[in-house]
C-alpha cells in the first residue's frame, strides 16, 4: 500500500455533493487535500470523479437525478465544467494542475483508442499533472456506457498499469449485509470470490444522485484485483487514512495478472444481447484450448444480435461457459449450423469461412 508510486482514486457523487445537489466546497477541498498529500509523498494521482449530473442538478432547479438521458446529459453539460473548474481552483492551492480527461467506451476497448488514451495518460503523469476523469456522460449512450464510475475506475486503473485502486463511497467499507442493520459486520479483507458468499449487497444510495451502489464496487473490485491491482473501499471521509497504508476499510488482495482491457471490458462491462449454443466439443475447444468458435460446433442461437455485439456461449446443459464478440448476425448463424469453413466458403463465400467468435473476441467466464 505504501510503497504504490501510482494511484487511481474514485469518489462518487455523494461524496461530492450536498443534499440538495450541489457541489459541497469543504468536502472537494478535504478530498483534494489527500490527494495533494499523496503527491507530496510522490505518488503519481489519478482521479475519477463522479458528480458532474450531481453538479449540475441545482443550477438546473433539478432536486433529483434525472431517469432520461437526454435530461442526465444536459445536466452532466452543466455540471461537467462546474465540477472540473472547482478541482482546478483546490489544487492550485497546492501547486497542481488539473487535466480534464473524458472516456468513452471506444477508449478503452478499440485498440488505436486505447493506445491514444494510454499516452495521454502517460504524458499527463509525466508533466505533473492530476488527471480527472469521468464519463463523457454528455454524449453517451445508453449502448456504449460504462455505467458506474467505478467500473471506469478499474478500467482506467488497468489502462494507466496503477499499483493501488481506491474506491471512495459514502460507506467505510464493505459489509456482509446493510450497515444500518443491527449485528452486521464490516469485512477488512477479500481473498477471493469466496470470501463474498455470505454477503448482501444493495442498491444506489439514498441520496439518489449517483447510479453505482455497493453491487458495483464490488464488481470493480473484482476487475482490478482480476489484473494483480489491490483495491480499498472505504469512505471519503477516510481517504487520507487509506492513502498512508492504515487498515480501513475492506482491502481486496489481488487475484489474478494483467490481462488485455478489451477483455476486461468483455466480461465485466457489457450485456450479452444473445447466446449461441456450442455442442460439447466445442466448449471443450473454448473452454480448455482457448480456440476460436467455429460454425461447426454451434448447433443454436437466442436472441437477436448484429455482427460485433457480446454474446453468451452456452454448452449442451444452458450453463454459460464465456463470451465473446460475433461475427455475424443472429439471421445468419442457421445456415452456418455444424458446417466446415471449407464448406462455408465453397457455397456462400469467402466472407463466411471466418470464425463464428475469434479467441481474441472470447473471455472463458
Amino acid at each position: 500500500m505504501t510503497a504504490a508510486r501510482r494511484i487511481v482514486v474514485k469518489v462518487g457523487s455523494s461524496s461530492l455533493t450536498t443534499a440538495a445537489g450541489g457541489i459541497d466546497p469543504q468536502r472537494m477541498r478535504e478530498l483534494v487535500d489527500v490527494l495533494a498529500a499523496a503527491r507530496e509523498r510522490g505518488a503519481e494521482v489519478v482521479l475519477v470523479s463522479s458528480g458532474a449530473i450531481a453538479a449540475g442538478l441545482a443550477p438546473l432547479g433539478l432536486t433529483r437525478r434525472p431517469r432520461g438521458l437526454a435530461a442526465q446529459q444536459a445536466a452532466a453539460s452543466v455540471g461537467q465544467g462546474l465540477l472540473v473548474h472547482r478541482y482546478t481552483e483546490e489544487l492550485a492551492r497546492h501547486g497542481l494542475i488539473a487535466g480534464q480527461v473524458l472516456l468513452t467506451l471506444d477508449d478503452v476497448t478499440r485498440r488505436s483508442h486505447y493506445r491514444n488514451a494510454h499516452q495521454t495518460f502517460a504524458q499527463l503523469l509525466e508533466l505533473g499533472v492530476i488527471p480527472i476523469v469521468n464519463e463523457n456522460d454528455t454524449v453517451a449512450t445508453t449502448e456504449i456506457r460504462f455505467g458506474d464510475n467505478d467500473r471506469l475506475a478499474a478500467l482506467v486503473a488497468h489502462l494507466v498499469h496503477a499499483d493501488l485502486l481506491v474506491l471512495l463511497s459514502d460507506v467505510d467499507g464493505l459489509y456482509d449485509g446493510p450497515p444500518s442493520r443491527p449485528g452486521t459486520r464490516l469485512i477488512p479483507d477479500v481473498r477471493g470470490a469466496a470470501d463474498l458468499d455470505h454477503v448482501v449487497v444493495g442498491s444506489v444510495g439514498a441520496a439518489g444522485v449517483g447510479t453505482g451502489g455497493m453491487v458495483t464496487k464490488v464488481d470493480a473490485a473484482a476487475i482490478a484485483t482480476g489484473s494483480g491491482i489491490p483495491v480499498v473501499l472505504t469512505s471519503a471521509e477516510r481517504a487520507g487514512d487509506a492513502l498512508v497504508g492504515e487498515p480501513v476499510g475492506t482491502l481486496f488482495h489481488p487475484t489474478g495478472k494483467r490481462r488485455p482491457t478489451r477483455l476486461l471490458w468483455l466480461r465485466h462491462a457489457t450485456e450479452a444481447k444473445g447466446s449461441v449454443v456450442l455442442d460439447a466439443g466445442a466448449v471443450r475447444a473454448v473452454v480448455e484450448r482457448r480456440a476460436s468458435l467455429l460454425a461447426a460446433g454451434v448447433t443454436g442461437v437466442q436472441g437477436d444480435f448484429s455482427a460485433g455485439d457480446p454474446v453468451d456461449l452456452v454448452g449442451p446443459d444452458g450453463a454459460v461457459v464465456a463470451r465473446g464478440l460475433v461475427n455475424f448476425d443472429a439471421s445468419e448463424v442457421p445456415s452456418l449450423l455444424g458446417r466446415s469453413s471449407k464448406e462455408l466458403k465453397r457455397e456462400l463465400g469467402a466472407a463466411y469461412e471466418r470464425e463464428v467468435i475469434h479467441r481474441d473476441d472470447l473471455v472463458v467466464l
